[in-house]
């Protein structure tokens, strides 16, 4: 064995003492005494399953000074994400197979964790599924207009859908109606604003949409980033060919909690009501949520402080994502065997990746927490290029020790990789 490490693992739904040999960069075996010549003995510290991060825009190509696959991925690391899958609506839109190998390129180059890609379906590249799929690790479609996207017409979806299904690829929705939006718009100067003029019937309509156009074909359909108790309402008794996702924003944020910096809390779809964020919570903790997703989404302090209404809407949350909801199984808000399954297996799962889970055959992909050390969060210590967290101040469990492929990843708060590490997955 390349290694063992010692500790309170999670494995099987529950915290075991033992230890855990790595080979190769895979799991090879978990006994309650294994001893190898690199045997790392983390005493009482837990040992999870690393985070696998499905929905992030890491603005390379096209808005580098935002973001890139080198900060967003060092971000990463430090938040215990040891794989991301980044969104297509960078510069150019990663909407062809060229745009798509470069966009592999690119982040090949600089990566610290692995990655995928996603490509966008829009009106014009329909006919390109086939080819696209066989480099990307899944589709994402817009239904409603957002940052640099290209919105998909709703009457192609059943043709689109039939398409993907075949291929046994995700594919990933933006779910707010563009007619709906455009009935609402009107100039913004406040969140209460934005959440008038993107009410919660754009994504009911939308979710409808999706409804009603996969019914018959049953591909891997992932609703991103639910933020109302009316879209949740529609998908409580979806196929399980459905999956969705809920962001820490929308969990943590609602109009009436944000009382300064409102440009930096704008995003889409918008931070609703408490009735809304309730609802969200009520779902994660009761299994009818799949997956914890950050949609980081990093604007610069520049771009953030403007009116209201020329703000760029997304904010960071790659980095905190792991570290708030530990604080928050801490706290007993949620169960650990919750959130490793919304951040870890239900990722892998849905990704066909062999990460997720402390389980022989799967990737040493694993994060070290001392689950007493509780901190808050800083924004001078966030490794975003952006420079900034809307989570200033709220309580986190950062890891202390990072592995992706058995490899140390951070350790005594340092990157211990080359840039570049990280490895291409889910194709």
């Amino acid at each position: 064995m390349d290694l063992t490490i010692e500790g309170k693992a999670y494995i099987n739904g529950s915290f075991e003492n033992c230890c855990i040999g790595i080979n190769e960069g895979k799991i090879s075996s978990i006994k309650k005494i294994l001893k190898s010549e690199n045997h790392i003995n983390f005493g009482k510290k837990l040992i999870l399953p690393a985070g696998i991060d499905i929905h992030v825009h890491f603005r390379d190509p096209g808005h580098t000074y935002k973001e890139d696959f080198k900060t967003g991925s060092k971000a990463s690391a430090f938040g215990g994400i040891s794989c991301i899958f980044d969104m297509p609506n960078t510069t150019p839109q990663t909407n062809n197979i060229r745009t798509i190998i470069e966009k592999k390129r690119i982040a090949e180059n600089k990566c610290y964790v692995d990655f995928g890609v996603y490509a966008a379906v829009t009106n014009d590249n329909i006919e390109s599924i086939v080819d696209m799929s066989r480099h990307c690790s899944g589709f994402k479609l817009f239904l409603g207009n957002t940052t640099n996207s290209l919105n998909i017409n709703e009457k192609k979806l059943s043709e689109i859908l039939k398409q993907t299904a075949l291929l046994k690829k995700i594919t990933l929705f933006h779910a707010e109606n563009e007619q709906c939006l455009r009935r609402n718009s009107a100039v913004e100067f406040n969140l209460k604003d934005h959440f008038f003029h993107r009410p919660s019937e754009c994504e009911e309509i939308s979710i409808k949409h999706i409804l009603d156009s996969s019914r018959e074909k049953r591909p891997n359909i992932h609703i991103c980033h639910l933020s109302s108790c009316e879209g949740f309402e529609l998908l409580r008794r979806r196929d399980n060919n459905i999956s969705i996702g809920v962001t820490p924003h929308h969990l943590l944020f609602d109009i009436e909690n944000v009382k300064s910096k409102q440009t930096f809390h704008k995003v889409n779809p918008p931070i609703r009501t408490k009735f809304d964020r309730e609802t969200l919570w009520y779902a994660l903790k009761n299994g009818l949520i799949d997956v914890l997703e950050s949609d980081h989404a990093p604007h610069t302090i520049e771009d953030k402080e403007t009116d209201f209404d020329n703000a760029p809407s997304g904010m960071p949350g790659v980095e905190t994502m792991y570290p708030l909801f530990l604080a928050e199984a801490k706290k007993g808000n949620i169960s650990f065997q919750r959130l490793i399954s919304l951040l870890s297996e239900k990722p892998a799962e849905l990704m066909n990746i062999p990460k997720g889970r402390i389980e022989i055959g799967r990737d040493a992909d694993l994060i070290v927490v001392d689950i007493k050390k509780v901190s808050k969060i800083k924004q001078d210590a966030i490794h975003s290029k952006c420079g900034w967290t809307p989570y200033e101040g709220r309580s986190a469990i950062f890891p202390t020790h990072v592995f992706v492929r058995g490899e140390k990843l951070i350790e005594e708060n340092e990157i211990q990789v080359k840039q570049g590490f990280g490895k291409f997955v889910g194709e």
